[in-house]
């Protein structure tokens, strides 16, 4: 095991003491075990989003996607206009 030194703000320092004790129980060890935890779920969240490729011509590759859709550009912007519309007014 590693240790790492971190400086949080006092108020998110109390809330992940509270609630890995809560959590983990009022043992030693508690805030080290959610520490880990978030660490971890973090750094997978971030490996997650770098292993995504940008495509070089972006709109290459969305080219021809629509293609199928039969209605003009203006009609598919009044289409999603009502929609919108009546999801503002709770109809849908």
């Amino acid at each position: 095991m590693k240790d790492m030194k971190i400086y949080l703000p006092e108020e998110l320092e109390k809330r992940f003491k509270k609630m890995s004790m809560d959590t983990y129980g009022y043992g030693r060890g508690s805030i080290s075990k959610a520490a880990t935890e978030a660490i971890r779920r973090w750094t997978a969240e971030r490996e997650e989003i770098s292993q995504f490729k940008i495509p070089e011509d972006p709109i290459g590759a969305i080219r021809g996607m629509l293609k199928h859709v039969k209605k003009s550009s203006v009609e598919l912007q009044h289409e999603a206009s009502k929609i919108r519309a009546r999801r503002a007014l709770g109809a849908e």
